[in-house]
């Protein structure tokens, strides 16, 4: 199994992949159109709470997706900068499981509107409408489908996000080495 920066560096990549894929997903359906926009990726906001590889993950993910999809550079550059300050925040309230996905929702409802609202004029509805639309649709996706996902990857989490061993771990496992090292010695 990996462990350290090589599975850090896989699992960023795997984030950004499934990101990019399911709001491909998400837009063919037209989910990420209507109204109400409802990314499925933005499940996947829920990941700091398992592995720090998730912020990176998030970031380029919703980079690529956003670039691939079209959507306007303001998009591309501060949508994405805005889920790299949720992940990080999410991150920093791990401890506090199911406060992991607020950041996104909040941060996103608020984002997107002044994009839309603000910056490109593109939108029909006034701002504070916007926020809401926005928010229901994060609600649903990081918050309904994010807890999902967290709780259902949950039992599985020490074998999808190993983490690096400390050097505590590693001297305890050069001891019990050592150990069994020892009694194999003793028994010959």
């Amino acid at each position: 199994m990996y462990k350290g920066k090589t599975a850090f560096v896989i699992q960023t990549i795997v984030i950004a992949v499934l990101y990019v894929i399911l709001t491909h997903i998400a837009n063919m359906f037209g989910m990420a159109n209507g109204i109400i926009q409802v990314r499925i990726s933005e499940a996947l906001t829920v990941l700091p709470y398992f592995t720090p590889a998730a912020i990176p993950g998030l970031f380029i993910g919703c980079l690529a997706a956003n670039y691939t999809m079209g959507n306007p550079m303001y998009d591309v550059l501060i949508g994405s900068g805005a889920t790299l300050v949720a992940a990080v925040i999410s991150y920093l309230l791990r401890k506090y499981k199911f406060a992991v996905p607020f950041p996104p929702i909040i941060i996103t409802a608020f984002t997107i509107p002044f994009i839309y609202n603000v910056l490109l004029r593109l939108d029909d509805h006034t701002f504070w409408a916007s926020v809401a639309l926005v928010g229901v649709g994060e609600i649903i996706s990081c918050g309904v489908l994010g807890i999902a996902v967290m709780l259902g990857l949950d039992d599985y989490k020490d074998k999808l996000f190993p983490q690096a061993c400390s050097q505590t771990e590693l001297k305890e496992a050069g001891k019990d080495t050592e150990e069994a090292g020892n009694n194999t010695e003793d028994n010959n």
